[in-house]
């Protein structure tokens, strides 16, 4: 018989790591109760290390963006011209540094995909 520092049964343990597998796959909270759920960060809350969106020039800046701006637009937000997009992005209240490089993006262009936003943007992933 084994004796560790153990709070939790075997069987608890076990009962604990089904209900986060559906966390863990989607990568996005799978409760049907949202107060369940974690809240998201304040707009005020310290940016982490290299922030959300890497400072231009940096190695992996345009797979960076691009990953930023689909998780912000999603697939309901094309097609789309800079406007609609601007919109979009503030509703979901997106930092102000993504909002900031939307704006730099052309008028009179309609973008269809997160890669065209982000190839308007004069980025290009790195091979």
């Amino acid at each position: 018989m084994q004796r560790g520092s153990d709070r939790l049964s075997v069987h608890k343990d076990d009962e604990m790591k089904h209900e986060l597998q559906g966390l863990i796959r989607s990568g996005h909270p799978t409760r049907a109760e949202e107060w369940h759920d974690p809240e998201p960060g304040a707009d005020d809350d310290p940016d982490v290390a290299l922030g959300p969106v890497p400072a231009r020039g940096t190695t992996g800046e345009a797979e960076a963006v691009r990953f930023e701006f689909a998780r912000r637009l999603g697939r309901t937000s094309f097609p789309a011209d800079r406007e609609g997009l601007l919109r979009v992005l503030e509703d979901r209240h997106t930092p102000d540094g993504l909002i900031a490089l939307a704006e730099e993006l052309p008028t009179d262009q309609t973008f269809h995909t997160v890669q065209e936003v982000v190839s308007a943007l004069g980025l290009h992933p790195t091979t």
